[in-house]
């Protein structure tokens, strides 16, 4: 059942607050498993042992490292907040996204949340790209005020590392919110000295790897986010045709 594994890993963090709120947000999701059959991120959370892990452990985790975000500079944002509940708006419906929010202002007052334990248990069960995609919906909140600020992405920095990501696909990702000379030669991961047909190279991988195919797994909200991606790499290339003339 949802709910007790829920509850257990709200205690894990929160101890007993967080295992009576993580007993009545699986309790919820209990109950819309059961209306209609599981949700968006079915596949996208998996153990490595082939068990079946339910959507809500997602859910909760993902929340978990948007609070530390949003809390990284020592406000809280409207803005951000108000990005995270238009996300799950537009993933879940109304009337769930509602219910999870009242869940997510609970976690947003917590003072204790290891992004180390939810980032390994992440990492053991997420694919690298969605891995990937978790960096930038992170970005995506922090730049929800029309500005990243330098502790938010000292968070988001120590998110990435827990998480397994390559530092050069965190420069990648960083620099898609960024916008300064050397912006298009990060985001496709090569230097200014990279000859052209370094660049057609890089190109091709980047967007090989940043393809929103790749994420077909995920809901809609989440593969939106990836076509944002590769539509940056796409406009990094063709800065450089431009600035070049190749």
């Amino acid at each position: 059942m949802i709910r007790w594994f829920t509850a257990i890993l709200g205690y894990t963090f929160f101890r007993f607050p967080g295992a009576i709120i993580g007993f009545l947000l699986g309790s919820l999701l209990d109950n819309m498993s059961s209306k209609k059959g599981g949700g968006p991120f079915q596949q996208v959370f998996q153990q490595q042992r082939g068990d079946r892990v339910t959507p809500a452990d997602f859910e909760l985790n993902l929340l978990s490292l948007a609070s530390l975000v949003i809390k990284a500079d020592g406000t809280v944002n409207q803005s951000e907040l108000n990005y995270v509940r238009q996300y799950f708006i537009q993933a879940y419906g109304t009337e769930r996204a509602n219910a999870t929010f009242r869940v997510f202002n609970e976690v947003i007052k917590k003072r204790q949340v290891s992004a180390r334990n939810i980032c390994n248990l992440l990492r053991q069960r997420t694919r690298y790209e969605s891995r990937l995609q978790i960096l930038h919906f992170l970005f995506s909140i922090a730049n929800a005020d029309g500005h990243v600020s330098e502790p938010e992405v000292q968070e988001i920095n120590r998110i990435s590392g827990y998480l397994g990501v390559q530092y050069r696909d965190f420069e990648s990702i960083k620099a898609m919110f960024f916008k300064n000379p050397d912006s298009a030669y990060k985001i496709l991961e090569i230097e200014r000295t990279a000859t052209d047909s370094e660049i057609k190279a890089a190109y091709r991988t980047m967007a090989k790897k940043y393809h929103p195919d790749k994420l077909q797994h995920m809901d809609e909200a989440y593969q939106k986010g990836a076509e944002e991606k590769f539509r940056k790499v796409q406009e990094a290339y063709e800065q450089l045709q431009k600035e070049r003339g190749f």
